[in-house]
């Protein structure tokens, strides 16, 4: 064990039991599903909070860890492998402390189920403060595993644009709030052009995500993005990847 990772040291157990859904990420252009996200439900399928809310600082790397390995372990029993789709999985910046030391228990499930780590995406969130020389250490350390990276709601948090400035992952998940009505706003329309077109610059993969309607699609897909998640394609499906013939693909 290393003993410069508290977590391992210090953290207690996460006792409550959860399973996972998954929602794909599509390109709508290819047609195909990029990725499967993971997203933490009860064990009966019930919503995030019913988990969330049993997370504390002292058991936050456990349950890290945990969503980790499960998230694997379902996706690859669910047959994952049977596409390219690469899995998504959030995970908490403040819940590691050693990012070599914090990765092990991920590294050993991919042996496991010989999921290459070039499969997984990692996603985090800009939602909450974050140290960002750590943060740059995380990601660092993923890409040479082989891992992606993704920021998640971008737009929504407390860094933006400056975290961005800093660190470039694979991937960046505009934030749904910006795409909520985007046909007719003209505000969000010129945004999320200009955002596309910055990111593109800097060799970031564009996801908009919280799509729900024909119109918002059709305002998205007019700025070039063609990776897409949101409610007009699939909704997250309990212990169970969405198979592309269930996806309402645009024509």
């Amino acid at each position: 064990m290393n003993v410069s990772c508290a977590g391992c040291r210090d953290g207690k157990a996460f006792q409550s039991p959860f399973s996972m859904a998954f929602q794909p990420i599509v390109d709508v252009e290819r047609r195909q599903v990029f990725a499967h996200e993971a997203l933490v439900r009860g064990p009966k399928g019930e919503g995030a909070g019913s988990v969330l809310s049993a997370v504390d600082e002292d058991n936050r790397y456990a349950f890290d860890q945990q969503c980790r390995v499960k998230a694997i372990e379902l996706a690859l029993r669910l047959d994952l492998t049977a596409s390219d789709a690469r899995l998504s999985i959030n995970f908490m910046p403040n819940a590691v402390y050693e990012p070599r030391a914090c990765i092990r228990a991920t590294l050993a499930a991919c042996k496991t189920f010989d999921l290459p780590a070039e499969r997984i995406i990692f996603e985090f969130t800009e939602g909450e403060a974050l140290d960002v020389a750590h943060l740059e250490n995380i990601l660092k350390t993923y890409r040479e595993i082989g891992f992606m990276t993704a920021i998640d709601d971008f737009g929504a948090g407390h860094s933006g644009l400056n975290l961005l400035a800093k660190m470039q992952p694979d991937i960046v998940k505009i934030d749904m709030d910006l795409i909520r009505g985007i046909d007719t706003d003209r505000a969000k329309q010129v945004i999320l052009k200009h955002l596309v077109a910055m990111l593109g610059e800097l060799k970031v993969t564009v996801v908009c995500e919280g799509i729900e309607t024909e119109e918002e699609l059709k305002a998205v897909r007019d700025t070039g993005v063609t990776l897409i998640q949101g409610y007009r394609l699939a909704k997250p499906s309990f212990e169970r990847l969405t198979p592309l013939a269930e996806i309402a693909l645009p024509d």
